[in-house]
């Protein structure tokens, strides 16, 4: 298989990971917006202690959307060890999340209903560049197994037409 066709096939896999990703991950905004207004707004929680709230209610949603959905072919072994590096990139999202959230708030002042949800949606896009590296880096890590067979299925089927190939000249009359 040539450079340039690994090189689409690994884009491809990207594209289809980043597409999943973002939809567990945009579902899971929705639920974290929906519980912080809900929360915010039925309650008397500061602003920031809602987000937090709401926050580890869409960690929880996203955790089986990403092991059931995005990543459901990545390696199972060690769910022990998934699920602690899961909680803990997500509480460094969470902080990276709400931080926004609280300088706007505590820094400036800007705690109308707007600039709240304005703010936690910006904390929530900052965090998510930060998840989205460390969940494919550290939790949901590929199988190096499923990359050893694929190249080594590329290299057969190369093989293997190059050696049709050359049966068929070999076959064909002078």
């Amino acid at each position: 298989m040539s450079g340039l066709r690994v090189l689409r096939s690994r884009l491809r896999l990207l594209r289809r990971e980043i597409a999943k990703f973002g939809a567990v991950g945009g579902v899971g905004v929705l639920v974290n917006i929906g519980v912080f207004n809900l929360v915010r707004h039925s309650t008397e929680l500061q602003t920031v202690r809602a987000s937090i709230l709401a926050t580890v209610v869409s960690i929880a949603f996203n955790y089986v959307g990403f092991r059931y959905f995005t990543y459901r072919d990545r390696d199972k072994a060690g769910r022990t060890k998934e699920l602690s590096l899961f909680l803990l990139f997500s509480l460094v999202g969470l902080v990276i999340e709400n931080g926004v959230l609280y300088l706007a708030t505590y820094s400036f002042g800007w705690d109308s209903q707007l600039q709240a949800n304005i703010f936690k949606f910006v904390g929530i896009g900052v965090a998510t560049l930060f998840r989205f590296w460390s969940y494919r880096t550290w939790v949901f890590r590929a199988l190096p197994a499923r990359e050893a067979v694929e190249q080594a299925e590329a290299i057969l089927t190369a093989t293997d037409g190059k050696a049709k190939s050359k049966k068929a000249d070999a076959n064909r009359p002078l």
